[in-house]
């Protein structure tokens, strides 16, 4: 294909990659830099009964001609990345100064707002992602291997966790862990324990978020692998069935290989997915055990009575890094493959 073909075949693409994609976030990156305006605040004498006095009171017709002169707010430049709800340097090196020990200092370091929303957004990530590959693909084997009258209403069965909602999903399992739902009934009657609460308990908050996360996405992994199966090489299988490989070394040997890029192609989805994890958070009502990035900018948005753009915007740039961060690796072995087949 000629170069100027190539072009105008992808300039399209390219333009709606720059309208939808990389403008949006221009946007968000330079709202990060700047803050609310201050209250305009005028000297105002108030007479009373008792005699008059000097008050200080809100010029609610400045205030609002300065937002409008100066829509974006005051700028501001890193401060909002470095104060207390974000990177908190100061904090962290008080924390340092003061701490008796390692075990001291991260229990410090995971107060702050936005290291505890991390924590639980890279354990959430780093243990949501592996179970959904692992799982997707051990239903795939199992849904392939069925005979072909019940193979289609098994498979419609298995993506209905991914047909739902992820919002009403996460409701369900919310009412279900409840003292009167049929899980939080049946813990409490296991383990005779009447004031057993699954939302109560930080720990078991975390894990039912989890729990929650890889039903929900498994299904989407099973379709993948499922699709992937039906193109491995029939005479490949029926070679090393010949030559004595048993069903384990099949698919360690010959379907697994097979499917590395489409292993590949999930593991930056479900990177990029869990990530961001938010909506059973609110469903769960579990901001109190568990918060998350995203959670964190919605809070900022609609969480209060003023809308913090800037330190929604902060958070947000933090976000595009971090996930930039976690799928570096895929991206190298995946750029590596494709060199290696290339040559």
């Amino acid at each position: 294909m000629k170069n100027r073909t190539f072009f105008w075949f992808i300039l399209p693409s390219l333009i709606t990659m720059l309208l939808f994609i990389a403008l949006p976030i221009i946007s968000v990156a330079v709202q990060s830099l700047h803050i609310e305006h201050e209250a305009v605040m005028v000297e105002v004498k108030n007479c009373g009964p008792f005699g008059c006095k000097q008050e200080l009171q809100v010029d609610v017709e400045e205030t609002a001609k300065l937002k409008q002169e100066r829509p974006l707010g005051q700028f501001n430049g890193l401060g909002t990345y470095t104060n207390r709800n974000h990177l908190a340097f100061t904090e962290i090196g008080l924390a340092w100064q003061s701490s008796t020990g390692v075990v001291d200092f991260m229990s410090k370091v995971l107060n702050l707002p936005f290291y505890r929303a991390l924590a639980f957004t890279l354990t959430y990530t780093f243990v949501v992602t592996p179970l959904v590959v692992t799982f997707g693909f051990m239903i795939a084997l199992g849904v392939n291997t069925l005979p072909k009258k019940i193979k289609g209403p098994t498979i419609f069965i298995s993506l209905l966790p991914m047909i739902v909602t992820p919002l009403i999903g996460s409701l369900i399992l919310f009412w279900m862990i409840d003292a009167n739902g049929i899980l939080g009934s049946t813990l409490q009657w296991i383990f005779e324990d009447p004031d057993l609460s699954l939302k109560a308990s930080p720990p078991l908050t975390w894990i039912m978020l989890m729990v929650y996360g890889v039903w929900h996405s498994a299904p989407f992994a099973f379709i993948v692998f499922y699709a992937g199966l039906q193109t491995v090489p029939a005479e490949t299988m029926e070679a090393a069935m010949i030559d004595g490989a048993s069903r384990w070394e099949r698919t360690r040997y010959v379907v697994l290989p097979h499917l590395m890029p489409l292993t590949v192609f999930i593991l930056l989805i479900q990177l990029m997915d869990n990530f961001r994890v938010f909506e059973p958070i609110v469903s769960f009502s579990a901001q109190a055990s568990a918060t998350s990035l995203s959670w964190i900018i919605y809070n900022d948005l609609v969480g209060t009575e003023s809308q913090f753009f800037g330190s929604a915007g902060a958070t947000s740039v933090l976000t595009i890094i971090g996930v930039s961060i976690l799928l570096i690796p895929v991206l190298v072995r995946t750029w590596r493959d494709f060199n290696q087949k290339v040559v």
